[in-house]
């Protein structure tokens, strides 16, 4: 019945956040802002990692590999976003979403592992002091980080190329800044059962089995810091964590408020809106979180400039 409506499409409309054209200017601003610190802030904990031989541990491995990542998941989206703003244009091509909507998935999901990885080594660290640097060896580091690469790729190679089977109708106008994987398959004139249980399937086993392990690594590692009998030793392990957690916390509650608030508020405008949260600004506080109270981040960067 639909199929005569059906086509080829070669390109999308990014409606962005607001459609008003006297906001334009403000979010242009707004979101260039955040970009460049965004990138700033990340390249140097980078460089700091780098240049610093007694910040080549474990944790700082990790942390210069989220950077990275944070990095790259922002610069998928935000600069077709300032683009569009500036050329007074809306067009995606759709091999351009495409394209955008796969790394958007990979560098989201692997930012999520890497947090993962993190959790697990601040288990290990704590719960295995006088083990850690046996069990938190270069090479299994390596070996985590590679493996998160993997399964991120696979599964945003996956969605991709179901992705690909759909037909759209013309004049397809997506309510969001980026091409979102739900935004994109739920405009589709074909049937999106397929992709509907990859989807579901994939949230389950990506997000939700990875933060079940990090909320029993952090329940293991408050029940060590509980059973330390000095208030500056519980003070000390304590805070080698909270900034890995503040992290995690910001991570996933905007991730699941987005998704929930999706779900139930239909306005698309809000949740594009709802999405700068874990898309724009949580890779931009990372840097600041984890450099906050962190004496040896600051040392690097003080010698690094």
């Amino acid at each position: 019945m639909r199929a005569e409506n059906d086509t080829q499409i070669s390109e999308f409309l990014l409606l962005g956040i607001s459609e008003d054209p006297r906001l334009q200017p403000l979010i242009f601003g707004f979101f260039l802002s955040m970009y460049l610190v965004t990138i700033l802030g990340n390249l140097l904990i980078i460089l700091a990692m780098i240049s610093e031989p007694h910040l080549h541990t474990p944790m700082y491995f990790l942390l210069s590999n989220l950077s990275f990542v944070d990095i790259c998941f922002t610069s998928t989206t935000v600069p077709k976003m300032l683009l569009n703003i500036r050329t007074k244009s809306k067009v995606i091509t759709y091999e351009n979403c495409i394209t955008q909507m796969h790394f958007f998935l990979l560098f989201s999901v692997l930012d999520n592992f890497l947090l993962v990885v993190m959790a697990y080594d601040r288990f290990v660290a704590i719960r295995h002091p006088l083990h850690y640097t046996v069990i938190m060896s270069p090479q299994l580091c390596v070996l985590l980080v590679l493996v998160s690469w993997m399964v991120s790729a696979l599964h945003s190679v996956i969605q991709s190329l179901i992705a690909l089977r759909l037909s759209f109708c013309a004049h397809s106008e997506i309510p969001h800044f980026f091409c979102e994987l739900n935004q994109v398959i739920h405009h589709a004139c074909s049937d999106t059962f397929l992709n509907d249980v990859v989807i579901y399937s994939a949230s389950v086993l990506l997000v939700c089995f990875p933060l079940a392990g990090i909320l029993y690594s952090y329940s293991k590692i408050i029940s060590s810091i509980c059973a330390i009998s000095s208030a500056q030793g519980k003070y000390k392990a304590f805070s080698t964590c909270v900034s890995h957690l503040s992290v995690v916390s910001l991570f996933y509650c905007t991730v699941l408020g987005v998704y929930f608030s999706s779900a139930v508020t239909p306005n698309s405008h809000s949740t594009a809106t709802a999405s700068v949260m874990y898309s724009v600004v949580t890779p931009m506080l990372n840097p600041f979180i984890y450099s906050l109270r962190n004496k040896d981040i600051h040392s690097a960067l003080k010698r690094l400039f």
